[in-house]
């Protein structure tokens, strides 16, 4: 199995951020699963913080009844916390993992960081097993730059 071309797709999502405010997120979450074969499911969650819970945002995948999640709570949760990726190569691993379907197995979470404060997070599930590298986290997190004056 050959490693995605990240350099390739990065430059694709920054000509959109460039290009189209209206549904960038979306657009993003598309090119992502179409452009990466293990982002089964590809989505963005952002943060209500009179709430202090994350909203699912723009995604593409299954449906997931996951539409608000409590900070500190599951993956996503636990990132909007703590400010920093995740990566869970097992998720039956992890005792506080919120499943969104019996498919996934592992996940990858990073987040939206503005002026230090976590304001989103781009979450990938993934039905392959252990498939994230550091060169998927270094991917990610350059794409959630590009999207900080989205926040």
């Amino acid at each position: 199995m050959t490693r995605p071309d990240f350099s390739a797709t990065y430059q694709k999502i920054s000509d959109l951020v460039a290009l189209n405010p209206d549904d960038l997120l979306f657009r993003i979450c598309e090119l992502l699963k179409q452009e990466v074969y293990h982002y089964d499911w590809v989505g963005f969650y952002i943060l209500d913080t009179e709430k202090n819970e994350l909203v699912l945002g723009p995604y593409v995948g299954k449906p997931t009844q996951h539409t608000h999640i409590a900070v500190g709570k599951g993956i996503c949760g636990q990132v909007a916390e703590s400010g920093q990726t995740m990566v869970v190569q097992d998720v039956t691993q992890v005792d506080n993992y919120i499943s969104c379907g019996l498919d996934v197995q592992s996940e990858i979470v990073v987040p939206v960081m503005k002026n230090g404060k976590f304001v989103a997070e781009l979450d990938i599930d993934s039905h392959s097993p252990a498939p994230f590298a550091a060169a998927d986290s270094e991917f990610l997190s350059k794409i959630c730059n590009l999207l900080v004056d989205r926040f």
